[in-house]
């Protein structure tokens, strides 16, 4: 009988240990995953409806924060540039220095380097809402050789966008610099949750596009580190309870 109690003893005192060590570790992961997103992303508030589409006015996105060297083409990038607006503005990267950027190709389409770009992200309604546009990449034609180390943006909503299209006159042809960017998008948070896709028209320039941000692995450590808490203070409750009815005497009816 006093064997059967020091083993029921240990295992208790095992079953205490790792559940004590379950919770630190979950606690660890659970903070460890907040604060490295808190370091990594910036929540920003989507302004306008030049982005639709992709993401709509007054939507809430995880922006990763980037130097302008890590921009590649493709990217939704939040910037600041004081010829554009003393506030954030976020835009999609179509060329970046060196790019020749034109519209339209034959079939509406815009070209970089001569390539005509698939973009199935762009919203062909009219900026009055009126019905679809003539469905072409920009109803403005242009043709753009971008300068090192700037920045050819356009909106996806290519009908309501004050984009680089609209600084074209200017020097540098409407281009930004890239040290004015901030952040790149990498996810949306509210109203609804998803990542955004890197588009594949871009991949086959050179540089291809840019790879998602640590958000996925920072989530996953925050849901696991939950689950581990939850887990390891649950065991104590949960073995005492069926310690309990394993000592209780069986009753005869």
């Amino acid at each position: 009988m006093g064997g059967s109690e020091r083993v029921t003893g240990g295992r208790g005192r095992l079953g205490n240990v790792l559940s004590g060590l379950a919770v630190a570790i979950g606690f660890a992961l659970f903070l460890g995953g907040f604060v490295w997103g808190a370091l990594v992303y910036r929540p920003y508030t989507i302004p306008t409806d030049s982005m639709m589409p992709t993401v709509q006015p007054g939507d809430r996105v995880l922006a990763e924060r980037i130097s302008g060297g890590e921009v590649r083409r493709g990217d939704v990038v939040i910037f600041t540039d004081s010829v554009w607006s003393n506030a954030p503005m976020v835009k999609r990267v179509v060329g970046i220095g060196g790019d020749t950027v034109r519209c339209c190709a034959q079939g509406g389409r815009l070209t970089v380097n001569g390539k005509e770009l698939d973009e199935p992200y762009i919203d062909d309604i009219k900026a009055d809402g009126s019905g679809k546009d003539s469905g072409m990449a920009s109803e403005t034609p242009f043709e753009v050789k971008v300068p090192e180390g700037k920045l050819f943006l356009l909106g996806d909503r290519r009908a309501a966008s004050l984009d680089s299209r609209a600084h074209l006159q200017e020097a540098g042809q409407g281009t930004v610099d890239r040290s004015a960017v901030s952040a790149r998008v990498d996810a949306r948070a509210w109203p609804s949750a998803e990542m955004l896709e890197r588009p594949r028209a871009y991949a086959g320039l050179p540089g291809g596009v840019s790879e998602p941000g640590p958000l996925r692995i920072q989530l996953m450590a925050v849901v696991a580190g939950a689950v581990l808490v939850v887990a390891g203070a649950a065991h104590g409750p949960v073995a005492r309870r069926f310690g309990r009815a394993g000592r209780e005497p069986a009753r005869v009816g």
